[in-house]
């Protein structure tokens, strides 16, 4: 599902820097196509594919040659051949082969990327600092993913939004929005943050997602976010795992990905448990297209007016700054863990 959002600018791209961190470019087995895939993100253009071996590489994709686009050539044995000189480029970003020139120049190179596949994802890491990431900085594994008792397919959507990704970030913190929203008033909401990770812990019933409900997330850095989910839906017991995630294209746009896992009902037939997926799955995304709604009417505002109980929305804000600055910069005090419970009404 594609869509495009609309939300006045708000930042200036002469000021703009893209987020360090891990950004999820959805499901890795769509780059295994044999195609070449344009990606308008960071401000630039990149292109993914994927060599004869299926590992996937992410380039830049003007060519250092003439700049000319590198994702509007062709893939040939495992190289990207140039649509203007046919200048040829390995899955490093080296000219492989020039047709018309036995020496290739040593400033023959674009850009390669760095990447990895996390629970059947991909994911491209983005520094302006030009540094990998730092010891921990990484996508944490789903165990479910590896279990027959999930349904293994994260039934994605992609929509295009115009707004700062800040806007879909305060979500993480804002506790009284579930029940205007949502309609699922909020039991108790907790926050935490700890280096690069964020938290929230969120108890409420829901009409739509079932009673009970219980929801674990974190964002690990700026942009990929994984919420653990349990309630009682229709009278069972439904277990899921949401993927919200996004990756910005300037700096009042961005590629947000959304998707949920559910596990599977012991003694259900395949069919019957495909159908709950399907079902759940649409519950949910109706629950987060009222986010979306409300975003494409709205405008930023840098200093909100809070109340008692809107969650910690100022030291979100401050945890998600550090992302937007040089790495040495980064405060102590990030390192340390802030906890904060917002609502208690259990």
């Amino acid at each position: 599902m594609n869509q495009l959002i609309n939300v006045k600018p708000a930042v200036e791209a002469a000021e703009y820097r893209y987020a360090r961190g891990w950004h999820c470019l959805g499901e890795a087995k769509d780059y295994r196509d044999g195609q070449l895939h344009t990606l308008n993100i960071f401000g630039t253009r990149l292109l993914a594919f994927a060599d004869e071996q299926g590992a996937i590489s992410i380039l830049d994709a003007y060519c250092p040659h003439m700049g000319a686009d590198l994702s509007q050539g062709e893939l040939v044995n495992g190289k990207v051949v140039c649509p203007f000189h046919h200048w040829a480029f390995d899955a490093s970003g080296r000219c492989a082969e020039i047709p018309y020139c036995k020496r290739i120049p040593p400033k023959a190179k674009t850009r390669k990327w760095l990447t990895c596949e996390e629970n059947n994802l991909l994911f491209v890491w983005n520094n302006p600092e030009g540094k990998p990431p730092a010891e921990g900085v990484e996508i944490p594994h789903l165990p479910e993913i590896d279990s027959d008792e999930w349904d293994h397919d994260w039934h994605l959507d992609l929509m295009m939004i115009d707004t700062n990704p800040r806007e879909l970030v305060d979500n993480l913190v804002d506790a009284q929005h579930f029940g205007p929203v949502h309609g699922t008033p909020t039991k108790y909401f907790r926050n935490t943050f700890k280096e690069h990770i964020g938290t929230q812990l969120f108890m409420g019933d829901s009409e739509r997602l079932g009673g009970d409900l219980i929801a674990d997330s974190a964002y690990y850095g700026p942009a990929t976010h994984f919420t653990r989910m349990r309630a009682e839906y229709d009278g069972l017991l439904v277990e899921s795992i949401l993927l919200n995630c996004h990756v910005p294209v300037g700096p009042n746009q961005f590629e947000l990905r959304f998707g949920v896992l559910v596990k599977k009902i012991p003694g259900w037939t395949e069919e019957q448990n495909k159908q709950l997926a399907l079902d759940y799955v649409n519950q949910n995304r109706t629950s987060f297209y009222q986010d979306v709604d409300i975003w494409s009417h709205k405008r930023r505002v840098d200093m909100p007016v809070l109340a008692e109980g809107d969650g910690p929305i100022y030291q979100l804000r401050e945890w998600y700054q550090q992302f937007f600055m040089d790495e040495a910069d980064v405060p102590a005090m990030h390192k340390e863990l802030r906890e904060f419970i917002v609502v208690d009404n259990r």
